[in-house]
């Protein structure tokens, strides 16, 4: 997915500042590589770069330009390829992930490259060649395109340039006789653009020069050995043929859930209940979803984004995204905070989510090679001196999720915000491991407030005097982003499923309506876009004998959602080791596979046979 811009000047030469400031915001997109159309006295030169856009900008001289066009891009489908795309004497940035692309090229359709966003020129020079108006080209891409299709096409030929979206990704707007473009509203505001419009459709921009010739290349080439593609692929091989070990440990468990003798602080009672179970409130019990309703009604806003959904892709914000646009009727955008560890998989239901809605997406990514460093440098730490209490700390990269959100909140003016957190996906073992008691009488899934967290660090603090590896430069990150997850105020926020039913056979059903993608290396539908869980769930498991799949069927089981014979069996299938997902991560993070997996067997056992 990319952030995508463009200033055009038409009969006169564009302000650089304008760039500037459109390519900078575009950035916070993606930073992995990025591309530059620039038309300058009847020649257009396409340049494209390994680096972020504001380090291409800085290389390349850019004089009596009438056209700047370009993209900051987050590396998804089509790892070894780049934008802009050009073919057939069309010249096209794309933000947006096309999922049902290798279907695309049938016969008659020559694909080039491997990146999904050619086939949009191809489909659409196609529909030109056989007389089809502009327009009617359009409909064709958006008809067959499955996906986010946000796009410029600047068509060389005919002297023209064809902004399209289906999800309303888009926006343009007018300055001093000049005409910009963005894949967000806020850099057009913030760089005095007027009359700002959004793009659900298309527009076309009849340029006033033509162009003689058309020039290609790429610079800032470099290896980029932590950025491997972003989707696992799947292998067939036995996950025992790859050193991966699934045991079947005879330990006791709780008569009533399926938490076993090793869960941290368990006891059972003199009927095997586990004090889990005792202490137990029941969760998933929903106010009315008008409650909700008439909560929201104070925000919404006419011709105007009314809420913001923060969006993973997973299975629970696909559902909070769908309720709010079929149920509630808010115009919702959606946003993404992108830390390294979301897979293809994980993205292409973001794009198929959105584009099915109607539904703007906002993604903010990090630096994932600087991300992935500081997994490195802690899981080389904890693969030391292994210690389960400090596995959390390999997610710790994400937290920053929350304060983005406020970011994003600023900048879109909208206020209101509606989480789609599962109610059941309370663990309590991944502190507990580190010392911390379970809170039985908390009320939300994210322990909250200063002194909590203030215990918590401490615990680590201690494990970090034990183990100085973990002091290392992402500590701070660490550290600001569990102030953002736990301690930072929070304000206009709702959680759906406080007003509506948790119900795991409803959603998924739901998301097989949507054409929602599922993974190949295991049955559930739970965490599958995450690259980090398929890892940390086969250490828990190797070591303790259990995993987050138990402790969240157990939940169920005490909800009265599911029988404890059918949440055994589901177990069965959920924790074997997902082979195609753990060799990603480790090869993401740029470890070795084999000493990991060595490594993580040999720990000694919280079980005995």
């Amino acid at each position: 997915m990319c952030g995508i811009f463009g200033v055009v000047g038409k009969s006169q030469k564009v302000n650089m500042r304008n760039v500037r400031k459109l390519a900078f915001h575009a950035r916070q997109r993606g930073i992995d590589a990025s591309g530059l159309v620039v038309h300058s006295e009847g020649q257009v030169n396409i340049i494209r770069a390994d680096a972020a856009i504001d380090k291409l900008l800085s290389k390349v001289t850019i004089e009596n330009a009438n056209l700047v066009l370009g993209h900051s891009r987050l590396v998804t489908n089509g790892f070894l390829d780049n934008q802009p795309v050009y073919r057939d004497d069309l010249i096209t940035i794309h933000n947006g992930i096309i999922v049902n692309c290798d279907d695309l090229w049938i016969e008659g359709r020559e694909r080039r490259n491997i990146i999904d966003s050619e086939i949009i020129p191809a489909i659409f020079r196609e529909a030109m060649d056989s007389g089809s108006s502009v327009g009617n080209a359009v409909d064709q891409v958006f008809r067959e395109c499955e996906g986010v299709v946000s796009a410029a096409i600047y068509c060389v030929r005919t002297q023209k340039i064809v902004l399209l979206s289906n999800n309303g990704s888009l926006y343009f707007g007018y300055k001093d006789g000049q005409i910009g473009f963005s894949s967000e509203e806020w850099p057009l505001v913030s760089s005095g653009f007027e009359k700002i419009a959004n793009i659900v459709g298309f527009e076309e921009i009849d340029l006033e020069f033509s162009a003689e010739s058309v020039d290609e290349k790429s610079i800032l080439k470099r290896m980029r050995p932590s950025l491997v593609p972003t989707v696992p692929e799947f292998l067939t091989h036995s996950s025992a043929a790859n050193g991966l070990v699934f045991d079947t440990p005879n330990i006791k468990r709780c008569t009533k859930c399926i938490l076993p003798e090793t869960m941290p602080y368990i006891h059972f009672d003199d009927l095997g209940v586990c004090n889990y179970c005792q202490n137990y409130v029941i969760r998933n019990k929903p106010k009315p979803l008008s409650e909700l309703a008439d909560l929201v009604e104070p925000y919404r806003r006419k011709n105007h984004v009314d809420c913001i959904v923060p969006f993973s892709g997973g299975r629970d914000s696909c559902m909070a995204l769908h309720l709010m646009q079929k149920e509630l009727k808010m115009k919702s955008v959606t946003y993404t905070y992108d830390w390294g560890m979301v897979t293809d998989l994980g993205r292409r239901n973001i794009s198929r989510m959105c584009a099915a809605l109607g539904v703007e997406n906002i993604i903010i990514a990090a630096d994932i090679e600087k991300k992935r460093r500081w997994i490195k440098s802690n899981l080389t730490a904890w693969l030391n001196k292994p210690h389960l209490g400090m596995m959390s700390l390999l997610t710790a990269g994400d937290k920053h999720f929350f304060r983005y959100v406020e970011q994003v909140k600023k900048q879109t003016q909208v206020s209101l915000n509606i989480w789609g957190v599962n109610p059941l996906e309370v663990t309590h073992f991944k502190s507990g491991f580190l010392g911390v008691p379970p809170s039985f009488e908390e009320e939300m899934v994210y322990s909250n407030g200063f002194l909590n967290q203030l215990s918590y660090q401490g615990k680590r603090f201690k494990q970090y005097m034990r183990n100085p590896g973990y002091i290392n430069s992402s500590i701070y990150d660490t550290l600001s982003g569990e102030y953002w997850r736990s301690v930072a105020k929070k304000q206009d926020y709702y959680h759906i499923f406080d007003y509506y039913s948790w119900d795991e056979a409803e959603i998924d059903g739901l998301l097989e309506d949507y054409g929602w993608e599922t993974s190949p290396d295991t049955p559930t539908t739970w965490r599958i876009g995450d690259g980090t869980a398929a890892f940390y769930n086969y250490v828990y498991h190797t070591v303790a004998g259990f995993s987050e799949h138990d402790t969240f069927r157990s939940n169920q089981i005490r909800e009265g959602a599911m029988s404890r014979e059918k949440a055994l069996e589901l177990v069965q299938l959920e924790n074997q080791p997902r082979y195609p997902n753990i060799k990603w991560y480790l090869e993401a993070v740029g470890l070795d596979y084999k000493k990991v997996i060595d490594t993580v067997n040999a720990i000694p056992k919280l079980y005995v046979y």
